[in-house]
């Protein structure tokens, strides 16, 4: 892909990102405004289509669009963030439009991103569209799962909508936790599916990018270990061992650990979000003061969308180092105890006293079914190897593997 096509095409995925972050403002402002009723289970089937224009200002279906928005099971989603003790002010806050992040060098493939709320606290993503219709059938289940295990190791998605532009094709989002923390520096991160064909990320471009995400092969080459005294190492297998249970049920799979290092002797001197990080900041998202408090008129609002279109269309990606956006100094707290060491889970010796790490653990990647492509990834993958060691396998060996990968790795 040339240098300019790939700029452009990433740039649409910034403006398509705006558009989805004032979608989400405003649904989740309506749903929030309105009082709360017991949950039934039509709510896990409805959705809303919006249509708006480039300022959130909700159109007319026939009217011409900047981008057309739904919103799936917004009552469901408000309870689950309710149970993930997420406050409603503040993570509308976070998902301000004003300005996002994202990895420099990303989004990578056309059409797909993957970007953080303005303190690093939220993940934006799209999903493919047999994912979204995993997390859509599967909705209750996941809505039942996390109400029993507060402290479930699961992904936790906060929001599951759609966007469209003009011409454009359907996107699908989720909302979900960011697992690592805005003031810590994550040292080493890993992706473990207890599986070691094409499990290998290249040690030589380590090099050029030495912070970057490493699989079990990797890990089993440094002979590392998570040091969890007896106590920690109990809770976490047990929640651990649940929540692969109810993988296994939904007969899902293909869902690794994702494993971040924090060593308090290094510290954050390094300050890697600084080097790591990029802001999209298309200029003020709050509307311009005006000297009486009144209604804007429909060529006042017609002209805010123009200038805001132009600013969208203008604005390019800076490193976060070069800007005055700053990281918030702490992590906001959580309610899991897989969070409540300073956003993590900290390292114990055997005798359960705190060691010099603390882990940011969670199971991600969890809406892969075992459909027929993976089936069909199985059998052919079969034939090139270990038919126990390779990725894609039915989901019940797989838990079963992975759960036992993962005990293997805790120091005992």
């Amino acid at each position: 892909m040339s240098g300019a096509k790939q700029i452009e095409e990433g740039h649409q995925n910034y403006v398509r990102m705006y558009n989805m972050l004032t979608g989400i403002r405003f649904c989740v402002s309506r749903v929030h405004a309105k009082i709360p009723n017991p949950l039934t289970d039509a709510d896990f089937k409805h959705s809303k289509k919006y249509s708006f224009d480039i300022t959130g200002s909700e159109l007319t279906p026939s009217a011409k669009y900047d981008f057309k928005f739904k919103d799936y099971a917004p009552w469901v989603f408000r309870e689950i963030r309710n149970a993930f003790g997420i406050d409603p002010a503040e993570y509308l806050v976070s998902l301000t439009a004003k300005y996002i992040l994202s990895e420099l060098g990303s989004p990578g493939k056309s059409g797909s991103f993957f970007y953080f709320s303005r303190d690093y606290t939220y993940i934006i993503k799209t999903i493919r569209p047999t994912e979204h219709r995993t997390l859509w059938k599967r909705l209750k289940d996941y809505y039942e799962h996390v109400s029993k295990n507060p402290n479930t190791l699961l992904s936790q998605f906060y929001g599951l909508y759609r966007v469209k532009l003009p011409y454009g094709k359907k996107i699908h989002f989720i909302v979900m936790n960011n697992l690592f923390p805005p003031h810590r520096d994550i040292h080493q991160t890993f992706d473990l599916k207890g599986s070691t064909i094409g499990r290998d990320y290249n040690e030589e471009l380590l090099k050029q990018n030495p912070h970057a995400t490493l699989k079990d092969l990797n890990w089993l080459r440094r002979d590392l270990r998570l040091h969890l005294g007896p106590q920690k190492r109990a809770q976490f297998m047990d929640q651990l061992n649940r929540d692969v249970a109810f993988l296994q049920r939904l007969e899902i799979m293909d869902y690794s650990l994702l494993v971040g290092i924090h060593d308090l002797q290094r510290g954050n001197d390094e300050n890697l979000l600084q080097r790591t990080l990029q802001v999209f900041q298309p200029g003020d998202d709050e509307p311009r003061l005006r000297p009486l408090a009144r209604t804007p008129s429909k060529l006042e609002s017609a002209a805010r969308a123009r200038e805001l279109r132009v600013s969208v269309q203008k604005e390019r990606p800076k490193p976060l180092g070069q800007t005055i956006v700053r990281m918030p100094d702490e992590s906001n707290p959580k309610g899991s105890q897989f969070y409540a060491d300073d956003g993590g889970y900290r390292a114990t010796d055997q005798e359960d006293l705190p060691a010099g790490e603390i882990y940011y653990l969670g199971i991600v990647d969890c809406l892969t079914r075992y459909n027929y492509v993976k089936k069909s990834e199985h059998f052919i993958k079969s034939f090139k190897g270990n038919e126990d060691l390779i990725s894609p396998i039915p989901p019940v060996p797989y838990g079963d593997r992975f759960s036992k990968f993962v005990s293997s790795i805790i120091s005992s």
